[in-house]
């Protein structure tokens, strides 16, 4: 079955790089009209000319998911290109790894600093709570949509060294259960993807020996494609999806099965 998002519109965050720019060419492929807010503008431009140039239509609007300022203007704007929002893929995170506090020869030597925890639960929760109250009275008023929030199968089962990063995926996988119940009536889906080890130019910059022990705990012995992440935003953005709700589709090559 191919799935296709003919004459819909929708808003990809964290949509110039990574998993959120495959996913802006995917739905673009499949007939969507693509919205991306990030705050990477050259490689969101290059997006959209290549959008563009393939007979696509794309939008790029400069925003901070951490203000709500931001928000509200990439909202306006996008409607005024697009009249409407039909999909709502909450992709845009951030990382700083670090241990609660570190031991050395029994004396702390270091510690997770606040900056760090605050700014990673700022980009992943806030900015997820802050998308969706803003774009949520436009698909109540239309009686449709379909949002997608990105989760983390460490939000599931934890995982070293990423207290904040943990804290703020599971955070959103409480949301978004609460959010699927809260809007299901207004026509409206709420749903998270939880991938596990995906290659990224994050994870590209990680020493070969860490890349290699990611894929040996993955049971289908390789790492993650941001394709693959976006195939599964493709399905629950899609109509074939509309009788789910609340879900968590784990994206992670049976990774949890092999740990």
């Amino acid at each position: 079955m191919a799935i296709e998002l003919n004459d819909r519109m929708a808003v990809i965050t964290g949509g110039a790089n990574g998993i959120g720019r495959q996913t802006a060419l995917t739905f673009a492929r499949a007939g969507a009209a693509v919205a991306i807010w990030d705050m990477v503008e050259q490689a969101g431009a290059e997006i959209v000319a290549e959008i563009e140039a393939h007979g696509g239509r794309s939008l790029f609007c400069w925003a901070n998911v951490t203000s709500q300022a931001d928000i509200e203007a990439a909202v306006t704007r996008t409607l005024e290109r697009y009249a409407r929002i039909d999909i709502l893929i909450n992709n845009a995170g951030i990382t700083r790894d670090s241990q609660l506090v570190k031991v050395k020869d029994g004396e702390i030597v270091g510690k997770m600093s606040e900056a760090d925890f605050d700014a990673v639960i700022a980009v992943n929760l806030k900015g997820v709570f802050l998308c969706t109250q803003a774009v949520a009275p436009v698909m109540i008023r239309q009686g449709y949509g379909r949002i997608v929030n990105a989760a983390s199968v460490v939000g599931l089962y934890g995982n070293f060294g990423q207290t904040n990063y943990v804290a703020s995926k599971a955070g959103v996988i409480g949301m978004t259960k609460v959010w699927a119940r809260e809007l299901a009536r207004r026509g409206i889906t709420v749903n998270a993807v939880a991938p596990g080890f995906i290659a990224t130019e994050m994870t590209q910059r990680m020493p070969e020996k860490v890349l290699a022990s990611m894929a040996d705990h993955t049971p289908v012995a390789r790492l993650g494609q941001p394709q693959d992440v976006a195939y599964a935003y493709l399905f629950l953005a899609s109509e074939a999806a509309g009788f789910i709700t609340g879900a968590v589709l784990n994206v992670d090559g049976g990774l949890v099965l092999g740990t």
